[in-house]
């Protein structure tokens, strides 16, 4: 059954995870098992039985998921921000495509420092494989190129082509409008470049959604988030799920379910468990 999304509330379940601790910010971007208190041998197999647990002993109209939110690795868009500084970046550099030194819109790719983030968070993955941690049952992704290249790193070894587990979800991207390295290249290029993704209902070949004079408002940027939580909970039945996306939207996600923001780090992933509530 659908349910509504709009009769959904959100919150999260803390106690599991280091990052929990929200006093707690000299975390690094992808701590030892992913931040998980526990750390025994066992550890994500009871994780996710408490999980499971949870889910079995709701009133029916509640329900859990386990959401592991990933930021891309570093794109020549945060090298020229550090390099001008963020109000310099943000009222005139952002609004370029390059300096003459480094291109960054639109859609920049990583650097190689970002292609070995996305390394170290695919090694991350394997050593906690090694402790019997599952895959993800589905994995989402934003449509700008920065976070697509960074989840085909870390995943795409696990990861059957015929799958088609790793969608890609028009509301992940990051804030948009005004900045050039917000706005996205054509449908074409993306099916081109990951051919092992799936393409969400609805694309455009080109992007209709960046607008070159008008930025998207926080509050915006978080009814996207919110849509995209609908969209997981209403249609998707599996409890572990990966999103792949921006700074933005990650912390756009966090406000939703009642979380402040979070300074994750290029590269970082930042595991919540996530409870969902609906009205019957």
């Amino acid at each position: 059954m659908v349910v509504e999304a709009s009769l959904r509330v959100y919150d999260t379940v803390p106690g599991f995870f280091a990052q929990d601790d929200l006093s707690s910010i000299r975390i690094p971007a992808i701590p030892p098992r992913f931040g998980l208190l526990d750390e025994s041998p066992e550890r994500w197999p009871k994780f996710f039985a408490k999980i499971k647990l949870l889910n079995e002993t709701t009133d029916g109209f509640t329900s859990y998921k386990v959401l592991f939110l990933g930021r891309h690795g570093q794109g020549y868009h945060n090298v020229a921000e550090a390099k001008y500084g963020t109000q310099a970046w943000n009222d005139y550099w952002s609004k370029l495509n390059g300096d003459g030194e480094i291109v960054w819109g639109p859609d920049p790719l990583l650097t190689d420092i970002g292609e070995h983030q996305a390394i170290v968070a695919r090694d991350a993955w394997n050593t906690e494989m090694s402790f019997k941690l599952q895959l993800p049952g589905k994995f989402y992704c934003s449509p700008l190129t920065r976070a697509m290249r960074t989840c085909q790193i870390t995943f795409e070894e696990h990861l059957s082509p015929e799958t088609g587990q790793t969608m890609i979800v028009k509301n992940c991207r990051e804030e948009s409008g005004v900045h050039t390295c917000d706005k996205r290249r054509t449908m074409s290029y993306i099916k081109n470049a990951f051919p092992t993704f799936q393409l969400e209902l609805g694309f455009s070949e080109e992007d209709l959604l960046w607008n070159a004079d008008v930025r998207e408002t926080k509050g915006q940027v978080e009814e996207r988030a919110r849509k995209v939580l609908d969209m997981i909970f209403s249609t998707n039945d599996d409890t572990f799920v990966s999103i792949t996306a921006h700074g933005g939207i990650i912390n756009a996600f966090l406000a939703v379910v009642g979380r402040p923001t979070y300074p994750l780090p290029t590269g970082g992933i930042l595991p919540i468990v996530v409870r969902s509530v609906h009205s019957p």
